[in-house]
């Protein structure tokens, strides 16, 4: 693991670059948000994103989503992964979030998590988003970078999480899973990294690294 000195270098490059990054979902409150997060697990934002462009228009709130049914839920999400089991799990969350919570999605790490098919990753994207915290969110993108870039030692997503909430300040969590999603998702690809337009290849001494 990197000095924090040196990861905070690595961090500033990419704040440098995109100093205000967005999530590439689509969404229209905390709901759609929330779902298009749920939906995005092993499947890319581009497709959830054509998804969900006509499934909001109808169901942007839990009532409407039940409204809808499982059956129609399915015809619109259909072109996404696992998507029987999800929508399963959007129907349940969003049962959930009428009948204790009056419909809102509640501002909360464990009763979010409580909810069916949101784990400790989409709980940590969503505070992250909608209500601008510096919550660390860890995929396989950042899993996948902070052990290529030595960010941690850690070898789970909670201890990657666990080691970036020690040493990193606010200011650089709040944006640290956009810049490295970003990243890992155009440049420092799991298959064939474009080690040539690296902005921190100097940082670099990854066995992966193809210059």
């Amino acid at each position: 693991m990197k000095k924090t000195s040196e990861i905070l270098q690595i961090l500033d490059v990419f704040k440098a670059q995109d100093p205000n990054p967005k999530s590439e979902l689509n969404y229209h409150n905390a709901y759609t948000l929330l779902v298009a997060i749920v939906l995005s697990a092993q499947s890319t934002d581009k497709g959830v994103n054509k998804a969900t462009q006509e499934l909001f228009k109808i169901a942007d709130t839990p009532q409407k989503m039940l409204d809808l049914g499982i059956d129609k839920l399915k015809q619109y999400i259909k072109t996404i992964g696992l998507y029987n089991n999800k929508a399963k799990n959007i129907i349940a969350l969003s049962e959930i979030l009428v009948n204790q919570y009056n419909g809102e999605v509640p501002h909360n790490q464990n009763a979010l998590e409580s909810l069916p098919g949101v784990g400790r990753k989409t709980a940590n994207v969503l505070r992250n988003v909608w209500w601008n915290e510096p919550t660390v969110a860890v995929d396989t993108h950042v899993l996948r970078l902070a052990k290529r870039l030595e960010l941690s030692d850690g070898s789970t997503p909670l201890s990657v999480e666990e080691d970036f909430n020690r040493i990193l300040p606010d200011e650089y969590k709040l944006h640290l899973n956009h810049w490295l999603v970003l990243f890992g998702r155009y440049i420092c690809k799991a298959q064939k990294p474009d080690c040539q337009n690296c902005p921190v290849s100097k940082f670099c001494s990854s066995s992966d690294k193809r210059l």
